[in-house]
């Protein structure tokens, strides 16, 4: 079977996770993944971390499946050579290099298309044309700086950023539809173009009904926040809403049993108006269904913090999947707060290839998380991450052509490090 992307080829100059996370997503499709890296060194995530001695960590392996790996001196003439070839037969190349740092590597984008004017070089930087554009960005500046901080949290608390990788993986995302976009458009001009993804704006993209609220804002307060329930007054700017769902209704984490002394034993319930009397029903107040006090939602607006504490009485009686099972016969909105054992363990998960368990040589066998996007006709098969420079002399040998007198001269000038090797398994 034909992989979707069977064909593509990308030369991969990415490091940390923002850049790997696109590439992995193109390697799962079926391109081929060319990964340049430092003679020696490699990517700095493989020594970040590290819970097995000797061993990439896991920081790398999980952000690194289905590439080959190539180590190049880019300073050494020879090596800045075989980057050139490279280029020259690469569908795509990949980096989320510091800005300016490709210019100074002497390949700037024009330089690049005079190698290949079919290439697309794709980019990630931290923000866009702007006061803040020779910035350096991480994962929690992403946050901050795109909206998601000053948007997460209680009223009264501090900002927060989120678990999840928003700011690295997020953008990662977004490049890799740019890519795939970008691919699809050569079929009709023939010609390369440049992709980037700027980490503040894929963090923005990603909190766009927090700007919506902000424009909602300028016309009323926001009677869906529980905080309007209260009768708090609004700012000048969204709130921090705590566990209020965004879709406008009253949602929260309740207790369940084992509370106490399991840190993840809670449930989110939303008490969606749809549903309202089945809630009723379920928790023991059939007379809410027709209370004035209780009836309507804007009635209800004032009183939820002594709707969902007699909620959380009923949760409490039960286990967060317990609870679950009981909600979704009546179609509840709800959710069990996963603990990350918890998913790990999931065996549905892994019937999916959601969770991966993946051998290594050097590590042993680890778990990871598979393509999230399926495809009927293109299944994901992930392999493991390449060791540093495994596959050099392939590459050089099966992609670019070179003959072994060449490549042993090559070897010779030290531009391609000291590469390692696998035994055939």
């Amino acid at each position: 079977m034909v992989k979707a992307l069977e064909g593509v080829r990308i030369l991969d100059f990415t490091h940390v996770q923002s850049g790997p996370t696109c590439t992995q997503l193109l390697a799962w499709f079926g391109a081929d993944v060319i990964k340049v890296e430092r003679p020696g060194v490699g990517d700095i995530t493989r020594g970040q971390l590290v819970d097995v001695p000797e061993a990439d960590s896991l920081y790398f392996t999980m952000l690194n499946h289905n590439k080959r790996s190539i180590t190049i001196d880019t300073k050494n003439p020879e090596g800045k050579r075989v980057l050139e070839e490279l280029i020259k037969i690469c569908d795509v190349m990949v980096e989320n290099f510091a800005p300016g740092a490709l210019d100074r590597m002497g390949f700037s984008w024009e330089r690049i298309q005079e190698i290949n004017p079919r290439i697309i070089l794709a980019s990630i930087k931290g923000f866009g044309p702007g006061p803040y554009e020779d910035c350096k960005v991480y994962e929690n500046v992403a946050q901050c700086t795109g909206g998601s901080a000053s948007t997460t949290g209680f009223r009264d608390g501090l900002p927060l950023v989120t678990g999840s990788q928003i700011g690295d993986s997020g953008t990662g995302l977004h490049l890799a539809l740019g890519i795939v976009t970008a691919l699809f458009q050569r079929t009709h001009t023939g010609r390369g173009q440049k992709v980037s993804a700027a980490m503040q704006d894929a963090v923005l993209n990603l909190c766009r009904v927090k700007l919506r609220d902000q424009q909602r804002l300028a016309h009323g307060p926001l009677r869906e926040y529980s905080q309007f329930g209260e009768g708090i007054e609004f700012g000048d700017a969204v709130p921090r809403a705590g566990n209020d769902s965004g879709g406008g209704q009253p949602g929260r984490i309740l207790k369940c049993k084992g509370w106490e002394t399991d840190p993840n034993a809670y449930i989110y319930f939303i008490t969606q108006a749809p549903v309202w009397e089945k809630i009723c029903d379920v928790i023991g107040e059939p007379d809410w269904k027709t209370h004035p006090d209780y009836a309507k939602p804007a009635a209800r607006l004032p009183r939820l913090n002594a709707i969902f504490a007699r909620i959380e009485q009923w949760t409490m009686t039960m286990d967060k999947f317990e609870a679950m099972n009981i909600l979704n016969k009546y179609d509840i909105p709800c959710g069990p707060i996963l603990s990350m054992k918890e998913l790990a363990e999931d065996e549905s998960l892994r019937a999916t290839g959601t969770v991966v368990e993946v051998d290594h040589p050097v590590r042993g066998s680890y778990l990871t998380v598979g393509n999230p996007i399926k495809l009927s006709d293109s299944p994901t098969e992930v392999t493991r991450s390449p060791l540093l420079g495994e596959h050099t002399e392939e590459i050089l040998r099966e992609v670019l052509k070179f003959s072994d007198d060449k490549i042993e001269d090559i070897l010779a000038t030290g531009a391609l490090g000291v590469t390692s090797k696998v035994a055939a398994e």
